[in-house]
């Protein structure tokens, strides 16, 4: 039995969160490129000395099973006091490679006693195209510069030579440069909150705190998922190609609630492709932890109690378990959502109260050009539940991020914005209607490349209880529509048009 009664571990709780938040703040006011500073395209966590999950902000859902495993990875190179580690490899505790990840070694003393952890998706990291998010990409390598865990600050002194290779392998230096900076003064404030907690209530309650906290949060995980009765129910469905073909690339899962666990067998999706769709383990452990988050009441800590009432039964050669060398830029922004869908579909199967599918896409735009690069997704329209209609114009999913303003675009870059509107009409009818999406217009003032990795363009996402589905969207050059995922050339007037998908209805 806890130590603590309701009280205590809700304050020990909110002390927990409040440090994680106050990290992702002090990165959004440094940061320097609008994608982290405008759009908060990052997320913060918080960890205890043997590396479970203490706390996690109100930030990225892609990022909730994703972190754990950067500091685990770090763990096995024996950080030292005061160290921080710069990793972006996938395989080894990344998610894609434009994501950054810092994760510093809390010192107290001689002694480590947590790890502040901060992700952030960089604008560039190199490869074959500007901004890092290449389309038909067909290997890892392709995407930009892989960072494996490597100490960029050895017992509080930064490695300049480290940070200077770092830098000279991507397109837009100082912006990077800035971003990095920003990140490692997010984990600094993130390790003074630690250890001011700690000073304030010793270290033996604060380490009874974390197993009540993360116990608390496991026992109403399970609890839930007890409350969905024998659940067995399967879904399947697809992505809209890889980047080198259109062929669909499966999502296919079973989900069980076996007692008061969630078993989730993803047995029957694809095998790895040759594009940029796959996603490591750690991606698809970060959806089915979203899916879970989504059931729980809203005062439930975010923390590595949910994952611990998940199994998870993925195979070996899945486009959702891919191995090195498989390319994954598009498989933690498209791979990510559409496995969301996915789990969410076999819910409303089951009979499980959940909305409508959301737009099931982030929109991936990147724009680069001599000496700048660009990047953001997009919002669309939200699925409408039993209780509401979906919300227009909103990050569905596993995007949680916000929108670029306009004014901050174009001071930063020779883009214009030519239209920046609601999609009227394109959200599912039903009792409760599907959200609307946005139409944004982007006008090229010099020569420049545009990447797009989009989804939901051909297939509609689906409405729910006898509602319509929602719209598919559209991407367009100067009128003519273009592919989901291309990759091309823009001249001085080129005017590229996105419109993204509406939400399903309910009802």
């Amino acid at each position: 039995m806890s130590e603590f009664d309701v009280l205590e571990l809700s304050v020990m709780a909110n002390a927990f969160a409040m440090i994680a938040e106050e990290m992702g703040t002090v990165l959004v006011r440094s940061a320097l490129s609008p994608n982290i500073r405008e759009r908060r395209d990052a997320s913060a966590a918080l960890f205890d000395a043997r590396g479970r999950m203490v706390a996690q902000a109100a930030h990225i859902p892609v990022h909730l099973g994703a972190m754990p495993e950067s500091v685990r990875a770090v763990m096995a190179h024996d950080p030292q006091p005061g160290d921080v580690f710069i990793l972006n490899d996938p395989y080894r505790g990344g998610s894609h490679l434009p994501d950054l990840t810092l994760v510093e070694a809390i010192a107290d003393g001689e002694r480590t006693v947590g790890f502040a952890a901060v992700r952030a998706h960089h604008a560039d990291v190199g490869g074959m195209s500007p901004g890092s998010m290449p389309q038909g990409a067909r290997e890892l390598v392709q995407e930009g510069l892989v960072i494996p865990p490597v100490r960029l600050v050895a017992r509080g002194r930064l490695d300049e030579m480290m940070l200077s290779f770092i830098l000279a392998n991507v397109r837009t230096p100082e912006e990077r440069r800035g971003d990095l900076r920003a990140q490692l003064a997010a984990c600094a404030a993130g390790a003074a909150g630690w250890r001011a907690l700690l000073a304030r209530e010793g270290e033996s309650r604060v380490a009874a705190a974390v197993d009540a906290v993360l116990d608390y949060t496991e026992r109403r995980a399970r609890a839930r998922i007890a409350q969905l009765g024998p659940l067995d129910a399967s879904a399947r469905d697809a992505l809209e190609g890889d980047g080198v073909t259109d062929d669909p690339v499966a999502v296919v899962v079973r989900a069980q609630a076996v007692d008061d666990t969630l078993r989730l067998d993803f047995t029957g999706s694809a095998p790895v492709v040759r594009g940029n769709v796959n996603c490591p383990l750690a991606v698809t452990r970060a959806a089915a932890v979203f899916v879970l988050r989504t059931l729980l009441d809203d005062d439930v800590p975010t923390n590595e109690g949910i994952a611990r009432a998940i199994e998870l039964v993925v195979p070996d050669d899945c486009a959702l378990n891919a191995k090195w060398p498989a390319a994954v830029a598009g498989g933690n922004v498209e791979m990510s959502q559409r496995i969301t869908d996915t789990l969410l579909l076999a819910l409303a199967n089951a009979g499980v109260p959940v909305s409508a599918q959301g737009q099931g896409t982030m929109n991936n735009v990147t724009f680069g050009g001599a000496g700048w690069t660009f990047y953001e997704t997009l919002g669309g329209g939200q699925g409408a539940s039993a209780r509401a209609d979906g919300p227009d114009a909103v990050h569905v999913g596993m995007s949680n991020t916000l929108n670029t303003p306009v004014e901050s675009l174009e001071t930063a870059y020779p883009l214009r914005i030519d239209e920046y509107a609601v999609r009227r009409g394109s959200g599912g009818t039903g009792t409760h209607r599907g959200g609307d999406g946005v139409i944004r217009r982007y006008r090229a003032l010099e020569r420049c490349t545009v990447t797009l990795l989009t989804e939901r363009r051909h297939t509609a996402p689906h409405g729910a209880a006898g509602g319509g589905d929602g719209h598919p969207g559209r991407n367009a050059l100067n009128g003519e529509t273009i592919p989901a995922k291309c990759r091309l050339e823009l001249k001085p007037g080129d005017v590229v048009t996105i419109e993204t998908p509406g939400g399903g209805g309910w009802g």
